[in-house]
């Protein structure tokens, strides 16, 4: 498949602070790509990069394989949605989301057609005769989404435009938008710091934090087999558990030694005994035990706290550490101050260098 966006060691300063640090990245025709990561990460500078509201300081910036740094916003085929909406006041939404379509110098004709398309599509065609203050947030996020969508943009650019909305609503359109982008076959970058959008809408997700790409992968991979420990912390709630523990060998093969208790690991991690790591375990990969089970950690059940529909046990070692476990809330009833233990599958836990945060991948036998 053909690369539509292409960056290349792209850097952007704004006096003595580096806010992009030479950030590489390839974008298929037709790919949605989610930009995720922690606020001031650079994830909006990297869109106005691309949209040319801003030119970087190094670095290559190719749309359709031709370098655009330095081109006019207007020239590179772009269309961009931001969360504050950035409606134009005093116009109606019909419009607002007009307005590229007359930039383009279109007919009257075609730019009825294009706003009545996209309006139908977006459930807004009801509204069109409205100022924007007379429209709920819902409804001018839909605006603004389709004056960015109305000229059928090559690549679109989406700044978080759920953020500003209600709940509801932002459950409704991670359904929905994969379905509108697909079938206007832009090629999107879409910006958010909700790490559920970003798995439900990126056909991969890359991970922008302190300037640079940590990790850019599908939203299995990620979640699955993050890179750091970095990584794996912004994804999951509750968030993932990060316990440092001692490797040894066991009778079938290497395990971990957390508190009182030994948890095995998967194969390939037989370099690691003797060592220390760092264990990641998801709150959801965690399952009960026995107290007196040689292969899962004694702990008590210290605190519960109901999660829509899953319970959370806050669970204390012997040794003082703390893990969380997130189960459907139907699971084994364990009350506050109850004796158990916990075990997790193997191929669950991930491993990572204390050192250097850095994933410990198993070798191959």
């Amino acid at each position: 498949m053909a690369t539509m966006l292409k960056l290349d060691r792209l850097t952007k300063r704004y006096g003595a602070e580096t806010v992009l640090d030479g950030v590489s990245l390839s974008v298929a025709e037709g790919e949605t790509v989610a930009i995720f990561g922690p606020s001031g990460s650079g994830k909006t500078v990297l869109l106005r990069l691309i949209s040319g509201m801003s030119e970087p300081e190094d670095g290559e910036l190719l749309i359709n394989g031709r370098d655009v740094v330095g081109t006019a916003p207007e020239e590179r085929g772009v269309g961009m949605a931001f969360q504050n909406f950035a409606l134009f006041p005093h116009m109606s939404a019909y419009e607002n989301i007009a307005s590229p379509l007359q930039a383009r110098k279109s007919t009257a004709a075609k730019v009825k057609e294009g706003v009545d398309r996209v309006a139908r599509l977006l459930k807004i065609d009801h509204v069109l005769g409205h100022a924007p203050r007379q429209l709920s947030n819902g409804q001018k996020q839909r605006t603004a989404l389709a004056r960015a969508l109305v000229a059928a943009p090559k690549l679109l650019l989406l700044d978080d435009p759920l953020r500003n909305v209600d709940a509801k609503l932002r459950f409704e359109m991670r359904l929905e938008l994969p379905r509108l982008l697909q079938g206007f076959g832009s090629t999107v970058l879409y910006v958010t710091q909700d790490y559920r959008e970003a798995m439900a809408l990126g056909n991969r997700i890359a991970v922008l934090v302190g300037g640079r790409f940590v990790q850019v992968g599908n939203p299995e991979e990620i979640y699955d087999r993050p890179a750091t420990v970095e990584v794996a912390r912004l994804f999951g709630d509750p968030t993932i558990n990060l316990i440092e523990a001692e490797i040894q060998a066991g009778n079938g093969g290497p395990v971990a030694v957390v508190g009182e208790g030994r948890l095995p690991l998967a194969p390939g991690y037989d370099g690691l005994v003797g060592r220390r790591a760092v264990l990641g375990i998801r709150p959801e990969d965690i399952d009960y035990a026995e107290p007196g089970d040689p292969q899962a950690v004694p702990v008590r059940v210290a605190a519960l706290l109901p999660l829509n529909d899953r319970l959370v046990r806050l669970l204390v070692g012997r040794d003082g550490q703390e893990f969380n476990a997130s189960k459907d809330a139907g699971a084994r009833s364990l009350g506050e101050g109850a004796e158990t233990a916990f075990r997790a599958a193997p191929t669950s836990i991930i491993l990572f260098d204390p050192a250097t945060g850095q994933r410990i991948a198993p070798q191959a036998h």
